[in-house]
């Protein structure tokens, strides 16, 4: 795989990802800008560098690290939204619309994990 980072389906999925987050935090409540605003924009912008980062590493095995830490930002993004829904700063809808971003983002990291773990 000779791609750039920037072509791969995982990246611009989670750049995407990463732009519907920025917009929908922009709507939160002010006193949240340093709570779960400023977590949850981290952990989108995680899954796309932790891709990048990945890709750019010498070997497998330091690429899998990084596509790992993507993941998990994924998961810990995944949880912030369920608590934002919970709190009533997004409704179903936003949260379906961005678990589904999300759910592809997982998907095509898991893919790339099991493609670099087989190399």
């Amino acid at each position: 795989m000779s791609k750039s980072y920037t072509e791969l389906d995982a990246w611009q999925k989670a750049r995407k990802l990463a732009n519907s987050i920025y917009a929908t935090t922009s709507k939160f409540p002010k006193e949240e800008t340093y709570g779960l605003v400023s977590q949850m924009r981290r952990s989108a912008i995680s899954i796309a560098s932790n891709i990048a980062e990945g890709i750019g590493r010498n070997t497998s095995k330091d690429t899998v690290h990084f596509l790992y830490i993507s993941r998990g930002s994924a998961y810990e993004l995944e949880t912030q939204l369920y608590i934002s829904l919970d709190q009533n700063f997004i409704n179903e809808s936003s949260l379906n619309e961005i678990l589904s971003l999300l759910t592809d983002c997982k998907l095509l990291v898991n893919g790339l994990i099991n493609y670099y773990q087989s190399k």
